[in-house]
């Protein structure tokens, strides 16, 4: 199943940093802020849907915990689909990228001696060498 450019990106960042451990949707969306130096932030909106969505897929796996002295709390973790599944969203959000920086360097320069063709519009509407 293809999801749409923002929600597949949303997925692979929320697979990413499960991949370093259970956590609770709020601590995942913390975690992503702080990594992203706040470039990134994740409302409850976003947040929960794209869980919910990751979790109903078999991407990840939740469990209801009660921590000492707090209260209790929905806690996700990577599921051995989701491990597999970013892998594969990885390699190609690399690829991607690399694709993209082909875009926005600069032009390889022609290189030197090499034989050059120009085309000039005349006047007359027609292409000279």
């Amino acid at each position: 199943r293809l999801l749409p450019a923002r929600q597949a990106n949303l997925a692979l960042l929320l697979l990413a940093t499960l991949r370093d451990g259970p956590a609770h949707g709020y601590g995942l969306a913390r975690t992503i802020e702080r990594r992203t130096e706040n470039a990134l932030q994740l409302r409850e909106g976003t947040l929960y849907p794209a869980l919910h969505t990751l979790e109903r897929d078999g991407l990840i796996a939740s469990a209801w915990e009660m921590p000492a002295g707090g209260r209790e709390r929905k806690v996700y973790r990577l599921t051995p689909s989701g491990e597999k599944k970013l892998d594969e969203w990885s390699l190609g959000w690399q690829q991607f990228v690399a694709a993209v920086g082909r875009i926005l360097a600069p032009a390889p320069e022609v290189l030197e001696g090499e034989p050059t063709v120009r085309f000039m519009v005349t006047s007359g509407g027609r292409n000279s060498t």
